[in-house]
């Protein structure tokens, strides 16, 4: 099979086009060809006078004998020969081990590493903190409508079947190039995500899509003989002379424990009660730098606009995205993150008296508002302690006066951009409305986040708004905090992916300091699944 790679298409291609235009880049007839398709797309947005689509196409001759020919006389940029995608051959068992393999967490990582387990015959048992996806949508829903008083600390954006992933955009882009990247894109093809994420440069699947996906995901592991227990919180990692022996969780019933030889750690970035328990049992964790600050809204007119010029309009492009960095001469380093096309702001908290924000959007992304964090880097010279959950603390400091701010009410503080730069105050908001629920409470985010990162993001927004027009713009909404957007610990480990404390133990995913996102969390999932096989 021939890839050809930069092929462009114009915003209202037929089905017909991309068989021309390989024909038309390999110099042979059509008639030549028996079967093209688009095997990646993306917009290519740098004349707004002549937006198109740029894309890859997987080109199959009549004669495959003439497919290496060709291929020989192409330059790299243009395309060459390709293998067709096989799924990869994963390991399985002849029988279960008779200890079970645990995986504690059920988020992206988690998910894949039990489903990898399953299929190859290791009957895996999953320890989930929170609820199935049914039940904690119900809870979710709940708290951002009536607020505070409606929050379940074991049950919400952070916690459940899916993990905090659920209730974002979905995106599934990642900078990997593990191979298993398109392994984690198929299979969510195959249980029920559109199959426009396999094309697609920037996949994203939705929350409204990825409820149903994770649920179809875990009827699979039942069906394969794995199981998966909600309401089971992680409280200790068992292990003796180097190696793990047990794992206790903590269910309606009580204190249960269960025996271990293999424990895929996938808890989360979000599990704080969990990091404190394995560094209470002798685990060495690490402080790992982080990000810090708030999501902001525009209008989404104005992102497309920005983006599309006149061609914003146009029904082929749909909402556009961004994704902006710069380095301040600070040596601060500011950048969006999540950024979510037509979506909203979420409370996502994930303790008790506390204010957390994050960015989701459902598979249309057609709402009024385009949201993405702000983020501001911090590491350890920022923490104010060489304690390893350090990083934790301050997350946990800046989210209760979050809470404070807001009335203590579950009310996010929010600041538009125009008072941000002027220094004071916001006392009413401009022609953009928050979309984060359950309300809003008008401040100064300089109340809520420490200077120097205030200071960063004055400094960096009017440089962002040269990159793209208007994100300066002064009734733009900054709603905070955003303090989750990667685990402030890590729980090294070694080339075996095994614990450096104990055998036996895989810390894995985001929340052990290994992915950031959830394709690279899946990815891992599946990386920690494939050693635990392999000790078998």
């Amino acid at each position: 099979m021939l890839r050809l790679h930069n092929i462009k298409l114009p915003l209202n291609f037929g089905a017909k086009a991309p068989a021309q235009a390989a024909a038309k880049s390999l110099g042979i007839s059509q008639s030549a060809i028996a079967h093209c398709e688009i095997s990646k797309k993306s917009v290519d947005a740098r004349k707004k006078s002549d937006i198109c689509f740029v894309v890859a196409l997987d080109v199959t001759l009549k004669n495959t004998q003439d497919e290496r020919r060709i291929a020989a006389r192409l330059a790299p940029s243009v395309g060459g020969l390709v293998t067709p995608y096989a799924p990869p051959v994963l390991p399985s068992l002849a029988k279960a081990p008779a200890v079970r393999p645990i995986v504690v967490g059920f988020g992206p990582a988690g998910l894949f590493a039990a489903l990898t387990l399953a299929e190859a015959g290791a009957c895996p048992i999953v320890l989930e903190r929170g609820q199935d996806v049914d039940t904690r949508t119900r809870d979710v829903h709940a708290y951002w409508e009536h607020g505070a008083p409606a929050f379940s600390p074991a049950s919400n954006v952070q916690f459940g079947e899916g993990g905090a992933g659920t209730f974002s955009d979905g995106k599934l882009n990642t900078g990997t190039k593990d191979p298993r990247g398109e392994h984690i894109l198929r299979t969510f093809v195959r249980f029920g995500a559109p199959k426009d994420i396999l094309i697609d440069a920037k996949p994203h699947i939705g929350t409204d899509k990825l409820c149903g996906v994770v649920k179809a995901m875990r009827m699979r592991i039942l069906e394969a003989g794995g199981e998966v227990r909600f309401g089971a919180r992680l409280t200790r990692v068992l292990h003796q002379n180097g190696q793990v022996t047990a794992v206790r969780y903590q269910d309606a019933q009580g204190e249960q424990e269960l025996p271990a030889e293999s424990v895929i750690l996938a808890i989360g970035h979000s599990a704080r009660d969990t990091f404190e328990s394995l560094l209470n049992e002798g685990f060495t964790l690490l402080q790992k730098p982080f990000s810090i600050g708030a999501r902001i809204e525009h209008p989404q007119s104005l992102i497309n606009r920005a983006q599309y010029g006149a061609a914003a309009e146009h029904p082929a492009l749909g909402a556009a995205d961004y994704k902006l960095a710069l380095h301040l001469p600070s040596g601060r380093s500011v950048y969006t993150f999540c950024m979510c096309p037509g979506g909203t702001v979420v409370a996502a908290a994930s303790e008790e008296n506390s204010v957390v924000t994050n960015g989701m959007s459902y598979y249309a992304r057609d709402g009024v508002n385009a949201n993405s964090a702000l983020l501001v880097g911090v590491g350890p010279e920022d923490f104010g302690s060489e304690h390893p959950l350090a990083g934790m603390f301050l997350q946990r400091r800046i989210e209760q006066k979050a809470f404070v701010l807001g009335g203590q009410t579950g009310y996010a503080p929010c600041q538009t951009v125009g008072d941000l730069l002027a220094g004071h105050a916001s006392g009413k908001l401009g022609c953009v409305q928050p979309s984060y629920k359950p309300s809003v409470v008008p401040c100064d985010l300089s109340e809520l986040l420490p200077l120097p990162l205030i200071d960063a993001m004055r400094e960096a927004i009017p440089m962002l708004g040269r990159r793209l027009h208007g994100f300066d713009f002064p009734d733009a909404v900054l709603t905070g905090p955003e303090t989750r957007s990667s685990s402030p610990v890590r729980i090294p480990r070694g080339e075996n992916l095994e614990s450096v404390t104990a055998a036996g133990l895989y810390p894995c995913g985001e929340g052990a300091g290994y992915a950031g996102g959830i394709t690279s969390a899946a990815v891992d999932g599946v990386r920690c699944a494939e050693a635990v096989l392999a000790k078998y």
